[in-house]
């Protein structure tokens, strides 16, 4: 049996900042809050480090963009959701990324807390067919 290829090379982006209005509380919706997402694409960086092109690789300013536009763009109750549709964004605009992880990090998110933040993550491949 024939097994698909994962690439082990990524692009990474950590720590972009944003400030949004998500959240399941009428409070975050209308006062907004900051949330950091980290992000690992799995592309075929091969050809871009044989060339030194930046034509063979995905700009970091476009995927950052790309980003910036769906956390900023959309509300949404949950990071689950927000995160969803970040790589939905990203497979839709980058077809040669293979696979994403992401991390949403809610700092300030309502719960009573000494320090800390919640998070979630979530890893996904782009379907074959569709």
């Amino acid at each position: 049996m024939h097994k698909k290829h994962l690439f082990s090379d990524k692009i990474i982006i950590k720590n972009m900042g944003f400030y949004a209005f998500h959240g399941a509380k009428a409070e975050e919706n209308r006062l907004g809050q900051r949330f950091f997402i980290d992000l690992e694409c799995g592309i075929n960086l091969a050809k871009a480090g044989k060339s030194d092109d930046v034509n063979d690789t995905i700009s970091y300013a476009d995927i950052y963009q790309s980003v910036k536009q769906s956390t900023e763009g959309t509300k949404y109750k949950l990071i689950e959701a927000l995160a969803h549709n970040i790589v939905k964004q990203l497979f839709t605009q980058f077809t040669p990324i293979k696979s994403i992880k992401i991390t949403v990090r809610k700092p300030e998110a309502p719960i009573p807390t000494i320090s800390g933040e919640v998070a979630i993550q979530i890893f996904r491949k782009r379907k074959e067919n569709g």
